[in-house]
């Protein structure tokens, strides 16, 4: 029923052959047949096409797409090239800057990020246009604490990022004691200055990895 194309495949065969996720398909069978539905049907899982699971270091949990029109491409706090950079990828930016030194690209896509090993995954995956949050009770949020458990079961230790209350309310699912686990506020502009600004996390996380001998990734979407 989903085909990732990678080790996700046989990682989530469980989760997709389950009554929580036949729910899920056929609710969203009905919204994008009736309604417009963001991302398109075809990009709904592209944070597992370009990280896979073998290959996750970071995990970035957002809350759920972009509901405006070409934004969402089933990667968190990313756009499509040529779309303008939203508020909280701006933060996210200005943060990395203020962490590492590094000038903020003319791009809000992401990709290169994930390519490395960065999962951006959202715990909604699918939003009616101009509705936030309007997918959030069909069952996504489940299915992704799922996929977080799936996350945590893997041997080699990774880091998450949990920043806000949605994101940070996984962090019961999460081993503590092998994986890196930093909190902090989210980057939207209503609450960047409450704890995201001067976090660190970009800098710690690729400590994080080095010490478990892993590349850290680089940042850097400029290059």
């Amino acid at each position: 029923m989903i085909s990732i194309g990678n080790d996700w495949d046989k990682v989530l065969k469980p989760l997709c052959e389950s009554a929580l996720y036949a729910s899920i398909r056929g609710f969203l069978i009905e919204e994008y047949s009736s309604k417009t539905i963001y991302p398109n049907m075809y990009d709904i899982f592209n944070a597992f096409k370009y990280t896979p699971y073998s290959k996750v270091k970071i995990v970035i949990l957002g809350q759920d797409p972009y509901h405006g029109e070409n934004q969402a491409h089933g990667l968190c706090f990313s756009v499509n090239e040529g779309i303008p950079i939203p508020p909280s990828l701006v933060n996210i930016y200005k943060e990395i800057k203020n962490d590492l030194g590094i000038t903020q690209p003319n791009s809000g896509c992401l990709t290169k990020w994930a390519k490395q090993g960065v999962l951006l995954l959202n715990t909604t995956l699918t939003v009616r246009s101009g509705q936030a949050n309007s997918h959030s009770k069909c069952g996504w949020q489940e299915w992704t604490d799922e996929v977080i458990k799936l996350l945590n079961e893997r041997e080699t230790p990774m880091v998450f990022l949990l920043w806000g209350a949605n994101a940070r309310s996984k962090k019961k699912f999460i081993n503590t004691n092998k994986h890196l686990v930093l909190e902090c506020a989210h980057p939207s502009p209503l609450s960047a200055y409450n704890g995201f600004f001067g976090c660190k996390h970009f800098s710690k996380a690729n400590e994080f990895l080095v010490k478990q001998g892993l590349t850290p990734i680089n940042w850097d979407l400029n290059e």
